[in-house]
């Protein structure tokens, strides 16, 4: 899968394109995933050889599945209430590459202090 990179020169046609199958298939990865009120989001580039690189650029990627989080229901919204993040991070090299989402529920803020009891 071809990920979307801030670096890239694309039309808007195609990176609207490449938004929509990244937010479709996070859609369909997530089915069955319980809904979420907070969550902290991390998510790994594996990138498909080793040179250097910066996670960050991938951030286009990572938006458009969180939005397939959002839309799947698995969060209300992604909003600084609801997640905590976007961490990237670099990943082991993969053939092609990749982007893995590690979702961590968190306390509902306001609540924490009731679970901490």
């Amino acid at each position: 899968m071809l990920l979307l990179n801030a670096n890239q020169r694309l039309s808007p046609f195609r990176r609207a394109e490449l938004t929509r199958v990244l937010r479709r298939a996070t859609w369909a990865a997530a089915r069955g995933v319980p809904p979420l009120e907070r969550a902290h989001i991390i998510g790994v580039l594996h990138p498909q050889n080793r040179q250097r690189r910066d996670p960050a650029n991938w951030y286009p990627s990572f938006k458009a599945c969180v939005d397939g989080l959002v839309d799947q229901g698995v969060l209300e919204d992604d909003d600084h209430t609801r997640v905590v993040g976007p961490d990237m991070r670099l990943g082991r090299v993969v053939e092609g590459s990749r982007l893995v989402l590690h979702i961590r529920e968190l306390p509902v803020a306001g609540r924490a202090h009731e679970l901490q009891k």
